[in-house]
This record gives structure tokens, C-alpha cells and sequence, in this order.
């Protein structure tokens, strides 16, 4: 009884539009995905980027912040890890891509007694 006036709605209505009516239907969804592309993943691809090439141009006497918050000097670089002092006459291994960032000499002598 409540179903008769939908079988009198024909299909021809919907299938005029044709390719039209289906681009604007596709059209959000396109415009959802750039916007994601733009705001989520090109910068990730670029910070990825960023720290292959600060983990490329380690060498021996960089500062490194590592991602437990120790600060520690570089004394030695290999292929896939790196040889850390955080405190003298101790070093630890890490694994190179585990580093989070290199300070600058004037970032890790700020509270350190001038030599």
C-alpha cells in the first residue's frame, strides 16, 4: 500500500543526465581525495625526505637528539648505526633512522660551560 507511488517513479529521469550527472557525482569525491593528498600525505612524503637526508650527512662530532630525549655526540658512523657517547666514556649503539634530529653547536652549548 505505501510502496505504489515509488514503482510509478520511472528509472529514465536518472539516466538522462548520463555522463554528466555522473561526473558531478564523482566530483566530490575527486575534490576529497586531492584535499587529503595536499594536507596529509605530500608533507609526510617531505619529512620523510627531510631526515633521509639529515641521517645522509651524519658525521663523527654531530650532536643528535635521540627519540627517548638523550643528547648525546656522534663518535662514530656506520651503514646502519651509529656509534653515540652521552656521557663520557660511555657509548651506545643506535640504529641510525632511530635518530630524531642534529643540533647545531650553538643549540647544545647553551647551558654548557664555555671551553
Amino acid at each position: 500500500m505505501f510502496a505504489t507511488p515509488a514503482f510509478a517513479q520511472t528509472v529514465a529521469g536518472a539516466s538522462a543526465g548520463g555522463m554528466q550527472a555522473m561526473l558531478i557525482q564523482l566530483a566530490p569525491l575527486i575534490g576529497l581525495f586531492a584535499l587529503f593528498y595536499f594536507l596529509m600525505i605530500r608533507p609526510q612524503q617531505k619529512r620523510m625526505k627531510d631526515h633521509q637526508n639529515m641521517l645522509s650527512a651524519l658525521k663523527r662530532n654531530d650532536v643528535v637528539v635521540l627519540p627517548s630525549g638523550v643528547i648525546g655526540k656522534v663518535v662514530r658512523v656506520e651503514d646502519a648505526e651509529v656509534g653515540v657517547e652521552i656521557a663520557q666514556g660511555v657509548t651506545v649503539k643506535v640504529v641510525k633512522g632511530m635518530i630524531t634530529s642534529v643540533r647545531t653547536r650553538s643549540e647544545s652549548a647553551a647551558n654548557d660551560a664555555k671551553a
